[in-house]
Parts: C-alpha cells; structure tokens; sequence
C-alpha cells in the first residue's frame, strides 16, 4: 500500500486562489522558497500546482474552451513548458519536484477525472492496454463545469490502465500529492476506487485529496477512508463570510471522524494575496476583516481541517502571515482529540477539544455583532474551578469569576462552578486554553 496516510492534517499551499490555471513555475518556487523560510519551521511542506498546468492558452478567470492541452502519446497530462520551462523534451515536472525536495518539501498536483479530449480525439493508445482513449471514453459521464475531459467507461479495462499509467508517470516526476477532482458531486465510486488504486500500486507515497465536495454525505465515509488520505466537505470556499459560515455546521458532522484514518477537508484558506489571475476576482488583498480571518483558521484548526493556503505567499500581508505561524495554536490542529461542537445557541457557537496535559474551547460570534457572553466554565470543558485559563491568540489571562450566588452578573451559571467572561468581535472568536 502506498496511499500516504497522514498522521496529522497535510498542512501546505495551493496556487487556485491566487493564480487559477494560470500559475507559471517561477512563481510556484517563488511560494516554495517562502514556505521554506518562513513556514516550514510550523509544519506547512506541501505545494501543491492546481489545475489546467498542461494547458498552453489558460487565463484568468475560467477554463479556455476547446483548450489544447498538452498530452504524451499515451494521453497523459504533460506540463506546459512556457509556464514550466524545466518540463521541456518530456521532463514533466523531475525537475522542480526534485527542486523542492532540496527545500525539505514535498510537491503536488490537481488532476480531473477521466482523460482528455485531446486524447480521445486523437483516439491514442493507452500504456499497458490494447485499448484506446475513444474505446474507454465515456461522454455521458463527463464533467459538468470543466470542459477539457471525458468520463471513462470502466467497464474495460483500459479505463483502470489510463489511471495506473498516470500516476505511474507522477510517481517518476517524484510527486508526493495528487489532488484530484471532480470525484465527489456527484459521487463518482468508481473512479475514486480506481485512481486510489492506481496509487497503491507505484513504489511511491503519494497522497491522495478528493474533491469538490459539494453536498458530500457521510454515509459516505468508510468509502472515503480506504480510498482518500483526504476529502472536501464543501465546494469552493472564497473570501466572503457567507461561504466560511455554512462550514460550522459541516465540520460539526465531520469533526469527530477525522484522524489517521483520513482527513475531511473544509477546503484552502482564502487568506492574504489572492485574485491575482485566479478564477474568481480582481487582485486584493482578501475581503476578510481581521476578526473573520482568525475566526476562520481557529474553526479550521479545532475541526482538524488540512490547511492549504490560498493566497500568495512573498505578497501577503504580514498579519496573515502571522496567522500560519502561531504554535499555540497549531498545536491543537497536531496534538488535540476529542474535536467537537459543544455549543450553538443565540448565535453563538462553543467547540472543544483536549490534549494530555491541556484542554481547549473556542468560542464564535455568527450574529455580526460585537458582544461581550459570561459562559460557565463546565460547559467549556474546563471544570467548576479553572486556573490559568489563557487567550490561546494573543497569550493574555482570561478573566474568570467564581460563582457563589446566582445572579444576574454570573446569569446561566450556578453556585458552585466559575463564569468566563470574553469580549466578541463581530464574526470573531476567542480561543481560550486551560
């Protein structure tokens, strides 16, 4: 078995956010060499090149129609070597993968289901089948919102054979993660089956992340631990609060499943300098107001979500940069168990989670509207009497009241525990740590 299980959430960087199908190789080292310096120290050593990196005309903005993607004689992806001048003469990507090992971090790429149109119009042959790219091609399967590929008809055998032969060529190129797409809205079992099983079979790990996640059931989930290191929860997350704000409630559902076994994914981080040729708006820095950013990695890191920033990196923000580089708080998305919502009522929403020596609770405003809340210190996980809680964040004491009559200035805690008092920024949160 070579599909990577990963021990803790993949923690790494993914060029959709800011760069689309754009993304050029110079401006992947240069995200590399930033990971190298800054971030990998925190535990952050995957890049990973997502989508439309064989294709000679990608823009801004959405797919190129009827683009003219770059395939081998087999069919297979070959990356566009004016963006990637390394993978010129079928280099394919050895070069800056080996390039990236030299920084201690690994290399990934995005991948869609099924096999290119190119290929099937050339009909090409398929390595290691009789078959070839029309006689596997299935168009009544094909992708709804990329136009590049044909689903494939896995009834023959030559479908299972295009994969193998695919990540066979990833496995030479030297690359560690493969994040491949269109899988899961709607549920395609069989071409996760068989693109998992196309990666047990190189002699290299790799591993493997499932997506969009749109609509994704847990019944699901079992499927998706034999066949997935990790799974998107949810389609495309951007900078916008209406899209970080449904994730509460999913990763509620999908929280307590997550461990070794596999990783459910709340999608990147839509954080700092993003846009820049992306699918989706202008050049920003992103639209997140300060208190909705930490808001956004603490939901993420008490959910145990992977973490893929979005934004690039030698152009953001210090302050965002800051937010990946916290130990404190990273600690729990490496060390915590028992990851759950304990709490949501009146816009409020309570998570916990706990480490051998420490327990954690995170507290979130979803009204929008600064607010100061006394909560009881049992229900944050914390015991009657807690000493030395912490604000996780910013390393200040938390203030906290021992209850000997009921009133109005403790209201909801009885005689007998302790009221924790925090102070909410609209759409903000407190991570507190005891």
């Amino acid at each position: 078995m070579t599909l990577r299980r990963a021990t803790t959430p993949p923690m790494g960087w993914n060029s959709w956010d800011c760069y689309g199908t754009t993304v050029t190789e110079a401006e992947v080292i240069a995200n590399a060499e930033f990971m190298a310096e800054h971030l990998s120290a925190h535990g952050w050593d995957t890049i990973v090149i997502d989508a439309d990196w064989a294709d000679p005309t990608a823009r801004s903005h959405g797919y190129s129609e009827d683009a003219p993607l770059l395939v081998d004689g087999f069919g297979r992806l070959q990356p566009d070597p004016v963006r990637f001048p390394s993978a010129a003469d079928g280099a394919g990507f050895t070069a800056l993968a080996d390039r990236l090992h030299a920084m201690g971090l690994k290399l990934g790429v995005h991948v869609m289901r099924g096999i290119p149109r190119v290929a099937v119009a050339a009909d090409l042959p398929i390595a290691g089948s009789d078959e070839t790219a029309a006689g596997i091609a299935d168009p009544t399967n094909s992708c709804e919102w990329n136009p590049h590929y044909a689903g494939l008809d896995h009834t023959r055998p030559g479908a299972q054979a295009y994969y193998d032969s695919c990540v066979e060529q990833f496995a030479e190129w030297g690359l560690d993660f493969i994040k491949a797409d269109d899988l899961l809205w709607p549920y395609q079992a069989a071409d996760i089956e068989a693109y998992s099983r196309a990666v047990d079979r190189v002699d290299r790990e790799i591993a493997l992340s499932l997506s969009p996640g749109r609509d994704l059931s847990a019944a699901h989930l079992e499927h998706l631990r034999r066949h997935a290191t990790m799974w998107r929860v949810c389609d495309d997350v951007w900078d916008d609060w209406d899209h970080i704000e449904p994730n509460f409630a999913r990763l509620a559902r999908w929280a307590p499943v997550a461990g070794e076994a596999g990783w459910p994914d709340a999608d990147m981080l839509p954080l700092g300098r993003i846009g820049i040729r992306a699918e989706r708006g202008e050049p920003r820095q992103d639209r997140l107001t300060p208190a909705q950013r930490r808001s956004l990695v603490t939901l993420w890191v008490m959910a145990r979500s992977p973490l893929m920033i979005g934004g690039d990196l030698p152009s953001s923000d210090p302050t965002t940069i800051a937010l990946f580089t916290d130990d404190a708080v990273l600690r729990i998305l490496r060390e915590s168990t028992g990851n759950r919502e304990v709490l949501r009522e009146r816009d409020l929403v309570v998570w916990t989670a706990e480490a051998a020596d420490v327990r954690w609770a995170a507290v979130f405003d979803l009204s929008g509207t600064a607010r100061e809340e006394s909560f009881d210190s049992r229900g944050l996980g914390f015991g009657a009497a807690p000493g030395g809680v912490v604000d996780v964040w910013s390393g200040a004491p938390v203030l906290v009241d021992p209850v000997r009559v009921q009133s109005d200035v403790a209201r909801g805690v009885a005689p007998g525990s302790s009221a924790v008092r925090v102070a909410l920024d609209p759409h903000g949160c407190v991570l507190l740590r005891v």
